[in-house]
């Protein structure tokens, strides 16, 4: 390695990216294009980044199999922050191989992480836990310890255990301290006010309340029957249905709870189902069928019983009945809560994580896109979609698997 690559390394290292790129920014040769690559990467210059790293791949030896496994990891780092998923992860995991056969550790641990981190974008909670616990044990650099234990917190704070994600967080500031990175403290402190914001609305007879992250946990674990408009279900106490891909059962649900202790006229039930203001027998036909099957389906919690006027919900035990609501309504909700990280997602991307289809997430986009709530950068293929931040409050429990189904 000469003087020059050595000190842009080092310059790198350090987090000096245009102080790298001074030194590096004339050579074309494989080692100074993976440096201004990674360089480009931090300054977020990302298909410059990728392009560069790809060239550098391309231009070691066959005898190089190190120095080629490090640029597929700097260059699935750069589809992370790109949000480009859709490619396959064995390209990553081979590379991982790789440099654990090397005994390049540190690079070793960062391709893990970065799988992890992949998987969770995608909502896919359990495989990134079991990718996370291949990393306990190790000694990891502050600055993957501190991107580690971030992994972590989200990790609890979508499964709704808000301790352990406390835990983590306090873990990774400790480790973003030592690293001395400003954007990993920067983070930290961003995902500890998560924790404070609200993130859900506990609607009940008694009105509306914002409820935190920690407040919602209490709530799913209390005895009230609890219609979740965030994960779509109903739950009480060790019982949980899901109705996610139920929407009329999860209307109905939604609008007996919210009545309660009253109940609902059936016109009104069928307005919301059904989306008509003109009801005709067939609808009060379909309606009965469709209380039909809610009831046997909440049957363990609850009745539904016919009234003159419509139907009413009376759960067993006398328990309250509660309708935890997200922060924002609506249809697109989950994909606002995705584009609200500031990061820019191609459609693909987004239907990866959210498990539509691309179609139903372009007309999503075009719905939100007309509202002025999203915005496109680019065309055709390297089209990219971008929302403002969601001050005020935390979308966590919107976001794809953001609570445990069973």
């Amino acid at each position: 390695m000469d003087s020059l690559i050595a000190a842009s390394a080092r310059a790198l290292a350090a987090g000096d990216a245009l102080g790298a790129l001074k030194r590096v920014a004339l050579r074309d040769d494989p080692p100074a294009l993976a440096l201004r690559g990674i360089a480009m990467a931090q300054l977020g210059e990302h298909p410059r980044a990728r392009e560069l790293l790809r060239r550098a791949a391309s231009g070691f030896g066959s005898h190089e199999e190190l120095a080629r496994a490090r640029c597929v990891v700097a260059e699935a780092e750069v589809a992370l922050a790109m949000r480009d998923l859709g490619g396959s992860p064995r390209a990553l995991t081979a590379a991982a191989v790789t440099l654990e056969a090397r005994d390049d550790l540190v690079n070793a641990l960062q391709a893990r992480l970065i799988a992890a981190r992949r998987l969770l974008l995608l909502g896919r909670l359990d495989e990134a836990a079991a990718a996370l616990s291949l990393l306990d044990g190790h000694n990891l650099p502050p600055s993957l310890a501190a991107v580690a234990e971030l992994a972590s917190a989200e990790l609890a704070l979508r499964s709704l255990r808000t301790g352990t994600a406390r835990a983590a967080l306090t873990r990774a500031h400790d480790a973003a301290l030592r690293a001395r990175v400003p954007a990993l403290l920067a983070e930290v402190a961003e995902a500890r006010a998560a924790l404070e914001r609200p993130a859900a609305r506990r609607i009940a007879a008694d009105g509306e309340q914002a409820l935190r992250l920690d407040e919602v946990e209490a709530l799913l674990a209390s005895d009230a029957l609890v219609v979740d408009a965030c994960r779509r279900g109903v739950g009480g106490g060790d019982t949980w249905r899901s109705l996610a891909r139920r929407p009329v059962l999860f209307s109905l649900a939604r609008a007996l709870a919210a009545a309660w202790p009253g109940d609902v006229d059936r016109d009104a039930l069928i307005a919301d189902a059904f989306r008509t203001r003109d009801p005709d027998e067939t609808h009060r036909a379909r309606l009965r069928v469709e209380i039909g099957r809610l009831r046997a389906l909440v049957k363990p919690m609850a009745r539904i019983e016919a009234t003159p006027q419509g139907f009413i919900l009376t759960p067993n035990d006398a328990r309250p009945v509660v309708v935890l609501a997200p922060p924002i309504d609506g249809d697109q909700a989950s994909l606002v809560a995705l584009l609200s990280d500031g990061a820019a997602w191609s459609t693909s991307a987004l239907a990866l994580a959210l498990g539509a289809s691309q179609r139903t997430v372009q007309r999503a986009l075009a719905e939100l896109e007309a509202e002025r709530r999203v915005r496109a950068i680019g065309q055709t293929r390297a089209r990219r979609w971008l929302a403002p931040p969601l001050a005020g409050f935390t979308t966590i429990l919107l976001l794809p698997a953001a609570l445990p189904i069973e």
